[in-house]
């Protein structure tokens, strides 16, 4: 769902894929192959939202501000399921774990993983390559080129989501039993460990 704001009407790359039960309203652009997920609401009524090419904004997540306030997504950050952004630049690369919080005029540093559930109070800046877990937030150690290469699949997943998206999401009523050939997923989809791990 689009909505424009005092005519601030969203811009969205068209190999970007929102879904249509996400809310977006007003000053938002959207880059090339983002994915925003069911649920999401990307208000940028009092300010602006910017999501760069390659990022992806799970379900149920929010991006909001404070009146006059700019809210960044570099290229390829990885929003997860239920995370809030409220005010924040995160950096290039960055993984923002399920059910986080990232207070207002916070900077997190180009390729950052912060951990599930974890609240980053407002003005804090992390350094580029942290680790960051707990409430309050706390950096525990460098992420490791290992970890941020693992980071990076998991978000080359997402930015190929929205052209499948794209050619086979379909609306449909659920059937009322198994047929005799469904697919088996796995033939559709690499397992995830063996992605990870090549």
């Amino acid at each position: 769902m689009f909505y424009s704001f005092k005519g601030f009407i969203p811009v969205v790359h068209p190999t970007a894929f929102v879904h249509p039960q996400a809310a977006v309203t007003g000053n938002v652009i959207i880059g090339k192959d983002v994915y925003i997920g069911p649920g999401a609401a990307l208000r940028g009524d009092w300010g602006g939202i910017v999501i760069e090419d390659g990022c992806n904004v799970q379900e149920s997540c929010t991006i909001h501000m404070f009146p006059g306030v700019t809210v960044l997504l570099k290229e390829g950050a990885h929003i997860g399921h239920g995370a809030i952004i409220h005010g924040g630049i995160i950096g290039r690369n960055v993984l923002i774990g399920m059910n986080s919080v990232i207070m207002d005029n916070t900077e997190i540093g180009d390729e950052s993983i912060i951990g599930a559930m974890t609240f980053i109070k407002e003005d804090t800046k992390i350094p580029a390559r942290s680790m960051v877990v707990g409430n309050p937030a706390k950096i525990i150690k460098e992420v490791s080129d290992e970890m941020i290469a693992w980071k990076t699949k998991g978000t080359k997943l997402y930015q190929s989501l929205p052209a499948d998206c794209h050619s086979s999401l379909i609306q449909c009523q659920p059937l009322f039993e198994m047929p005799e050939y469904r697919p088996a997923q796995d033939t559709l989809f690499e397992n995830w460990n063996k992605i990870k791990n090549s």
